[in-house]
């Protein structure tokens, strides 16, 4: 069993067995024909994946790892926040009619701020941190920059990253305010764990622990019946995740930078209701 597959039915089930309903009929998620989309949550969901030890791709059912990476390079990497720079279509539903998403997610990621070294975006001196100051403890990234929510399409989810060495190893602490679990748990965790591995290698680090934060852990009404399902698949060995050795410039990775060997799965769940 891998060691997503674990956490993610260890979490699952326990908001089910544990977690408190939210019912309210002016809550702001709605379904497509209009009607509150319910959810069961906990609170202060920690969970924690050793890199050093195995990559944490889900195996009861597929996920698009390299969609996931593109994903966080449209972020991380082009600081973009439209989707005609990302090659999926996850994020149509809150673009306008130029594509872009406000000023959310890579907006923020590319606003330059001055320091005593010279002038850098939130990537850049993370970047500049782990290979000149390793043992800091002030290299994080936040994007919830409340000045800007209210020309967000939607608030950051997963909004802060924390970094810190560890004997060699580089730890992060993922911050997510929210976690729809069925549409987004796996796919964050993978392309997060990738952040890591690709700014652990051109910091001539090792990847450490990832430890995912979640406040409002929930899992809305309409997909209980899909999550009960998952709950009792087969899981898989976790696959082999590898990382183009080559590559020394965080700019210079692409999905295709990963190569996923013996990625074992269950069968797609197919399209599944997403509430906005």
């Amino acid at each position: 069993m891998g060691i997503l597959d674990r956490t993610f039915k260890e979490t699952c089930r326990d908001i089910l067995d544990n977690g408190v309903w939210v019912k309210d009929e002016n809550i702001r998620a709605r379904w497509e024909d209009g009607t509150p989309a319910y959810t069961i949550k906990k609170f202060g969901v920690v969970n924690r994946y050793d890199l050093s030890k195995e990559f944490p791709l889900i195996t009861i059912r597929p996920i698009s790892f390299h969609k996931a990476v593109d994903e966080i390079l449209w972020i991380w990497q082009k600081k973009s926040n439209n989707i005609k720079d990302l090659n999926s279509r996850i994020w149509d539903q809150w673009a306008d009619e130029n594509g872009s998403i406000g000023k959310a997610y890579g907006y923020q990621m590319g606003i330059k701020h001055k320091y005593k070294e010279g002038e850098f975006d939130m990537v850049d001196r993370i970047l500049y941190d782990l290979k000149n100051n390793p043992h800091s403890r002030r290299i994080m990234t936040n994007m919830y920059n409340f000045a800007d929510l209210n020309e967000m399409a939607l608030y950051p989810c997963a909004y802060s990253m924390t970094f810190n060495v560890v004997d060699g190893r580089l730890c992060a602490i993922l911050n997510q305010r929210s976690q729809d679990m069925l549409a987004a748990n796996a796919w964050n965790v993978a392309q997060y764990a990738a952040l890591v591995l690709m700014l652990a290698q051109v910091s001539n680090l090792k990847p450490g622990e990832l430890v995912h934060v979640i406040a409002d852990a929930h899992i809305y009404d309409r997909h209980i019946p899909i999550i009960e399902d998952l709950l009792a698949r087969e899981e898989y060995e976790s696959p082999t995740v590898l990382l183009d050795e080559s590559i020394d410039d965080f700019y210079k990775f692409t999905p295709e930078s990963f190569t996923v060997l013996n990625y074992m799965h269950g069968e797609k769940i197919g399209r599944f209701p997403v509430a906005i």
